[in-house]
This record gives structure tokens, sequence and C-alpha cells, in this order.
């Protein structure tokens, strides 16, 4: 059996400090939801977040099976990026998947960055002039949502008054139009996690940079931290552009529906 926990934080001690701003998230009951093989005493679990999920304790295959649509509030999840807590786990997800899970390598960034806000007003401030950088208002929300290619930059808020009250973020706009944009993928107590998209006739301009370097300053300016994790080597080359540091690479699985 499995169960969406209450009381998130039960579950706890089974992703023993696992640095992972998604799992805080769940955890503290802001974003996601976890699930477990019991209501009170969990030992095997599961931080589900958009996109994500991420498998901690004694391996379940009942929690692994959630691409069948069997856990309330998933039933409708056809992609996830599976993230593993020891090969166990990862045996299960080949077992339960087969071809449909893609192992892919993901990247981590440290937390604890010390960062140079001369250097980011000057990433902002290197942006071409036929472009506008705006903070992400009602308007932009849904802007974002319009696209494909944008709407992972607020799609995890369950519209736009709980992005006003949870999220952040920057967009760059030409002649009035989205082209670029960083935002909060999610919000955990301290901070956000960074999500950065650019329409694929604008990348290569600096917009990704210039955003980036935004949302840092304005994420600091209120006390909060802006954590990165990397899909790949360009997004890491641009995180130590924004002050970074690299810390480990990590597998991953890219699972889809039938």
């Amino acid at each position: 059996m499995v169960y969406r926990l209450k009381e998130s934080k039960l579950a706890a001690p089974l992703f023993d400090n696992w640095q992972e701003t998604l799992i805080w998230s769940c955890l503290q009951n802001i974003m996601g939801a976890v699930y477990a093989d019991d209501m009170n005493e969990p030992h095997s679990a599961m931080a589900l977040l958009g996109d994500f999920c991420f498998f901690a304790g004694r391996p379940d295959k009942d929690l692994v099976n959630i691409m069948n649509g069997r856990q309330d509030g998933a039933e409708d999840i056809n992609f996830l990026i599976m993230v593993t807590q020891n090969s166990e786990w990862d045996k299960l997800i080949k077992d339960c998947y087969g071809d449909r899970a893609k192992e892919v390598t993901r990247y981590a960034i440290k937390k604890d960055t010390e960062f140079d806000k001369i250097k980011l007003q000057q990433a902002v401030n290197s942006l071409n002039e036929e472009y506008e950088l705006r903070l992400i208002d009602q308007e932009l929300y849904g802007m974002c949502l319009e696209n494909e290619w944008s709407r992972d930059l607020v799609s995890q808020f369950a519209g736009y008054e709980m992005y006003e009250k949870l999220g952040l973020g920057v967009a760059a706009l030409k002649d009035g139009i989205l082209v670029s944009g960083a935002s909060s993928y999610s919000r955990y107590n301290e901070g956000i996690e960074i999500e950065i998209d650019t329409h694929k006739d604008y990348r290569r301009k600096g917009l990704a940079y210039a955003c980036g370097a935004k949302l840092i300053l304005e994420s600091l300016d209120k006390g909060l931290y802006p954590s990165w994790d990397a899909q790949n080597m360009w997004s890491v080359a641009l995180a130590q552009k924004l002050g970074y540091c690299y810390d480990h690479p990590y597998l991953a699985y890219e699972v889809v529906r039938n």
C-alpha cells in the first residue's frame, strides 16, 4: 500500500539530510507531496514535486510504480525524472519500466555560494538595450503559460495567487514579447529552486545570463537562497559564470508513461 502523508516531516529521517531543495519543499509542506508505505512509521518514501521524484528508505515497488497512476494526485503524470538513494531503488526502476526509463546524468551545484553582487549587477547591465527585464507579474505569469518553452517558469504554482505569494521571477521581453526568463521552479522555506528558459530563436544572446543574475539579486534582497541544479554541462557553465560552484554528478532516470 501507498499513502500520501499528511505529516510529511515523518519521512524526514529517511531522506537523511539529502541536499535537494525539492525534497525540502515537500517535507516542509510548501509544495509537492510525500508518499510512503505507512502513514505513521514510514520505512519507504517518495518526495514528488513537478517533474521530479526522489526515493528514499527501504526500496518499495509500489512507490516506484507511480507512473501506473495508483497514487492519489499522480494519475495524470506522463513524465518524471526519478532520483534514488541507492542502486536497489535503481534496479526497481529498471524492473518496472524497462526501456521507458532513460538513464541520464545530472549535476549538483553547491548550496553555500557567496555571491558577488557587483558582478551580478554587471551581468544584468550587460543585456542589450533592445531587451527589457521585468519581474514576473500577473500579466507575465499568463504569458509564460501560453508557450510550451516557458511554461515551467511558473507551472508548478497553482495559479497566480500562489505564485505571487511564494514565487519570484524575471522575464526578458523584446517588443513586448516574452523571449526568456528566470523564475522559481519551486519554493522552500529558505529559498527557491531556479528554472531558466529561453525561446530557441533567442539563445546565445546573453538573455539567460542576465535573467539569472537579476533573479539571484532579487532573491538575495528578499533573504532567499537561489538554489541551482543542472540538467547538462551548459547549465553547469552558466551557473559557474554566475558565481556558483560545481559539486558532483548524479544518476537520474527520465521515465515516460506508456
